[in-house]
């Protein structure tokens, strides 16, 4: 790492909302995808609570119109609201791009599944790599004129440590011709995630756009690993030889989230990858912390925009009426 790392007063404990203290968001309008459960909730409510115009994008309208309700501030300018969005159907992305308008502050990309049986998308797309991933991109680059026109946007990457177990299959993404592994799935999609933020960074620089990626720590009681069921009881999850890193609640899971979406500390701060509210250092063997190197090759992100750019574009268009 050739630059000074970024620190913060804040750490592994600290909560979300301790992070946003005293921060006045009233006037900026965020996305935050998976919003109605998990750190994507949490994430959500501290930014609404500190004044922002908050939209929630979620599968399920009902449920999340619900949740937008129950985080609302009782009081003051904050607000959040529900939108639908399947980020695994690139019809549901563009809908939900074409109905925005005007600018857009903060766009968190938190939404995730982990450790999927094999699930294919309509494209035949590997679906942890089409949500986690592939659906986030499209989002992303469909809102960059909105993220441009706030003049100091912030996009906000959710990955993960699981990173660390793999790279990139550049060519056979959907495991088309490799057996399928649902780990080494999930850690290529938690690469890429990564990889755009430090392409992303690059090319939007010039917008004003600052793109940053993450590792929330292992929590406690989110949806994420509802494929798995408790993922404290799947060793598979985790390196046995690691350093164990203990577990967070969904409070301290959202703080670095909530610290790269709005904290004055990071402004300026792009092409990173956090952890722990402070930027982190090289992965170790061993050890369930830091970047891995083929997370943060600038060639390797490269050729993910284009590949991604490429599946976007040829993806299924939108369906006709009869």
């Amino acid at each position: 790492m050739s630059h000074r790392p970024v620190t913060t007063p804040f750490g592994a404990e600290t909560t979300a909302a301790e992070v946003l203290r005293g921060l006045d968001l009233g006037g900026r309008r965020a996305v935050v995808t998976g919003g109605a459960s998990g750190i994507g909730r949490e994430t959500a409510r501290t930014l609404a609570a500190a004044g922002a115009e908050v939209v929630i994008g979620v599968r399920d309208l009902a449920a999340g119109t619900g949740v937008a309700r129950e985080i609302t501030p009782a009081d003051g300018p904050g607000s959040v609201r529900a939108a639908p969005l399947d980020l695994a159907d690139q019809t549901s992305v563009r809908a939900f791009v074409a109905a925005w308008h005007g600018p857009l502050h903060i766009l968190v990309l938190n939404a995730g599944v982990m450790a999927t049986p094999l699930v294919r998308t309509r494209e035949g797309w590997e679906v942890q790599f089409a949500t986690n991933h592939l659906g986030h991109f499209a989002l992303a680059t469909g809102l960059h004129h909105a993220l441009t026109a706030a003049r100091g946007a912030r996009v906000v990457a959710v990955s993960s440590v699981g990173h660390v177990n793999g790279d990139v299959l550049f060519d056979d993404p959907h495991f088309d011709r490799h057996p399928y592994d649902p780990w080494a799935a999930y850690s290529q999609s938690k690469t890429a995630n990564v990889l755009f933020a430090v392409e992303a960074a690059r090319r939007w620089a010039p917008d004003l756009i600052a793109v940053n990626a993450l590792n929330p720590g292992r929590i406690t009681s989110t949806r994420l690993g509802r494929h798995i069921g408790d993922i404290s009881d799947s060793p598979a999850a985790f390196d046995p030889t690691s350093t164990d890193v203990s577990w967070k609640n969904i409070e301290q899971g959202a703080a670095t989230s909530v610290l790269l979406a709005a904290s004055p500390l990071v402004e300026g701060v792009t092409g990173r990858y956090f952890e722990d509210a402070v930027e982190a250092g090289p992965h170790r063997p061993g050890v369930r912390r830091g970047v891995a190197a083929h997370a943060v090759d600038p060639e390797r992100a490269a050729r993910l925009w284009q590949l991604s750019t490429d599946l976007i574009a040829n993806a299924t268009p939108p369906a006709t009426g009869h």
